[in-house]
């Protein structure tokens, strides 16, 4: 009879169990960290914001920070796609909500954006802390350029639809820079945190907008509630 080795062999299925945990253990420190930089972001902005800072907020060690991202720069960009990548599924869900209507589609993409899982001071100062930062201009327009028009393109074909139904005389790609200006604004003014002005507040400047240009699709006395600081 053949003697049987000592050595314990890991079933295969345990093993994939290991890879996998091992997988998640490491995305959820760089999450972890991740949202740590976004509180250094908030709280310090976007030069003053060290690797000691993300560590110490994150509960971590400098050198585990180090084993993730290797540098400052490196963990800035995955900051940045983290954000970025967030925005995009979220307009997208708010998309899909409004089903094949575009006057549901646009109102739903609109309302997302006061959404506070996404609008809120911390996230509205850590994206302020990139537009803020020159150095990183060229490296949003390579991360976040491609969703950025993929945006566009979405409010454009919304835009042309709902001329098209409601004939109006508007050229649709100005329309939607327009609005898309106009909501990038209402995003600055809540970033300074100056005047009377609210999620609830800029949401209504927003569908009131909406209303201005598409008076066949949107009225006035459907209007959110207004509601000051």
């Amino acid at each position: 009879m053949q003697k049987r080795s000592g050595m314990k062999v890991t079933p295969i299925k345990e093993k994939d169990a290991e890879k996998r945990g091992r997988k998640a253990s490491k995305e959820t420190r760089q999450l972890q960290l991740i949202e740590a930089t976004i509180d250094s972001l908030a709280k310090r902005g976007y030069s003053e914001t060290t690797m000691a800072d993300v560590a110490d907020g994150a509960g971590l060690s400098r050198g585990i920070v180090n084993f993730h991202f290797e540098s400052k720069e490196k963990l800035l960009i995955a900051t940045l796609q983290y954000m970025s990548e967030e925005y995009s599924v979220h307009w997208r869900n708010a998309l899909a909500k409004g089903g094949d209507d575009p006057a549901r589609q646009l109102a739903s993409v609109v309302a997302s954006d006061f959404d506070r899982a996404i609008c809120n001071k911390r996230k509205l100062a850590a994206w302020c802390a990139f537009w803020g930062e020159a150095k990183s201009r060229p490296t949003y327009q390579a991360l976040c350029g491609a969703r950025d028009q993929a945006y566009q393109n979405v409010i454009i074909d919304i835009c042309r639809k709902l001329k098209t139904d409601g004939d109006y005389s508007f050229d649709a790609n100005a329309t939607a820079l327009g609005l898309s200006a106009m909501l990038e604004g209402l995003w600055l003014r809540l970033m300074m945190g100056t005047e009377d002005v609210t999620r609830e507040s800029a949401h209504f400047a927003a569908c009131d907008y909406l209303a201005s240009v598409f008076p066949k699709h949107f009225s006035r006395e459907a209007l959110p509630a207004k509601k000051t600081a």
